[in-house]
């Protein structure tokens, strides 16, 4: 017979954790003997290597006992649905990993890797800084609170930027940010984004997001709200297309 210690330090535990076992019900706790000591048996010294063996495992502490009474199907078929909870575990601690990454790379909330690889894009064809962070932050907006249609929105903008004469149009505008708002060339670049959307979509709508939605209006008016000749802009474009 062994004493508690003996017992840890033969399996390779600790005391504390032997105790833990006792208190989950995991390893029956012996009596004391006549001087107040608990004394363990070999069987007690295969149950802890047996709780051990699947405690390292993975196999979480709540099933090892139901496990210990199982035959031997039973214990198959436990392990394997186990494994399918730590398989599944593994595949979101991943998603998290890569969500962190994102986050070292300086960036509050990361995009997707097609969004992410459009912006390297738009600074590669000349595009501001200034366009690049107003993009991601619009299209992390448009993601989170109309996922269902960002797809649909993003494919179309992105098709938009891979025809250069529609390209060239989207440069103009980022460079008219810091124009005069009244400056003449800010009613010829309107004249030909109306020109460039009745070419590309006809009689048909834009893709847009739900028609109740506020998000339109929210991210016009942010970008607006960056340059009075890009407010302008908005104005003229609105009232040519609805003519």
């Amino acid at each position: 017979m062994i004493t508690i210690g003996q017992l840890a330090r033969y399996v390779g535990v600790s005391v504390k954790t032997v105790r833990v076992y006792h208190e989950k019900g995991l390893l029956t706790e012996p009596d004391r003997d006549a001087s107040g000591y608990r004394r363990y048996s070999a069987s007690d010294v295969i149950d802890l290597i047996k709780i051990r063996t699947l405690a390292e495992a993975g196999v979480p502490l709540a099933r090892i006992r139901e496990l210990r009474s199982a035959n031997a199907e039973e214990f198959e078929q436990a392990l394997h649905e186990i494994d399918d909870e730590l398989t599944a575990r593994i595949r979101d601690l991943q998603a998290t990993q890569h969500r962190l990454r994102g986050l070292a790379t300086g960036q509050a909330v990361p995009v997707p890797d097609e969004v992410a690889a459009h912006l390297e894009r738009l600074a590669g064809w000349g595009f501001s800084p200034r366009w690049v962070d107003l993009q991601r932050d619009l299209w992390i907006l448009v993601i989170a609170t109309h996922p269902d249609q960002a797809s649909a929105l993003f494919h179309d903008q992105a098709e938009s930027l891979a025809d250069p004469r529609l390209r060239q149009l989207f440069l103009a505008y980022d460079r008219a940010h810091d124009l005069d708002p009244h400056d003449p060339r800010i009613d010829d670049l309107a004249h030909r984004i109306v020109a460039a959307t009745h070419d590309r979509y006809g009689a048909e709508d834009p893709p847009h997001v739900d028609a109740d939605s506020d998000i339109p209006a929210l991210i016009q008016g942010t970008v607006n709200a960056s340059s009075p000749a890009w407010r302008r802009l908005d104005v003229l474009v609105r009232q040519h297309l609805d003519m």
